[in-house]
């Protein structure tokens, strides 16, 4: 059990930090509007993610045990290119591109509407958190649900926290954004070769 809650808290921690539609959302609103008025958007990703999440895993339902698998060495890949795209931005870090990205008045809906149209909660379900949702409620369903617990829970932790970093501390922001850059590129990497291990030696034993 224990083993999907951490795991749940770690991929969480590296989407929520990674560059993306959503975030580049929640930090121009936050640095335009203030934090009170972006945390509903921390919120985003439950709301947004229900769909997804259902039509994910009533595919993978139906699909055959050797296809987790197959799923999962997927997923570690794609971990694994995530890693190094959070290594490049890490590198390639540009505090005032951080600042300047695309920002607008939304409100939670629009957060939830730029997160639908954000790829990587489809592939984030399909090839990673799907299969190890399914694998671990087929032991027992509190691994389920515990997976599910942990992610949701730290990324509205990991998200509030942004809003409120650069709510209170901009001029501190970009460079703890940088430095959770660095952190989120190690993690992903860890997690990749997890997820490959994982799929190979359920390929093998299956």
């Amino acid at each position: 059990m224990w083993s999907y809650f951490v795991f749940g808290i770690t991929y969480a921690f590296a989407a929520s930090v990674q560059p993306g539609p959503l975030q580049t959302y929640i930090i121009a609103q936050t640095l335009k509007r203030g934090w009170r008025s972006t945390l509903s958007a921390a919120f985003a990703p439950i709301i947004s993610d229900g769909p997804i999440l259902i039509l994910v895993l009533l595919l993978l339902g139906a699909m055959p045990d050797n296809f987790i698998g197959i799923l999962r060495i997927a997923g570690g890949l794609f971990l694994l290119y995530l890693g190094y795209g959070a290594f490049e931005s890490w590198r390639k870090f540009d505090a005032d591109e951080a600042r300047s990205n695309a920002s607008s008045q939304r409100t939670l809906v629009d957060a939830v509407v730029v997160n639908l149209l954000n790829p990587a909660p489809y592939l984030g379900w399909s090839l990673i958190m799907g299969p190890l949702f399914l694998e671990g409620w087929r032991i027992a369903p509190i691994n389920g649900i515990t997976l599910i617990v942990g992610f949701y829970l730290t990324m509205i932790l990991t998200l509030t926290g942004i809003i409120i970093l650069f709510g209170f501390a901009r001029k501190f922001g970009p460079a703890v954004s940088r430095v959770l850059q660095g952190v989120s590129s190690v993690v992903l990497v860890l997690l990749g070769v997890y997820q490959l291990w994982l799929g190979i030696l359920h390929c093998v034993q299956g």
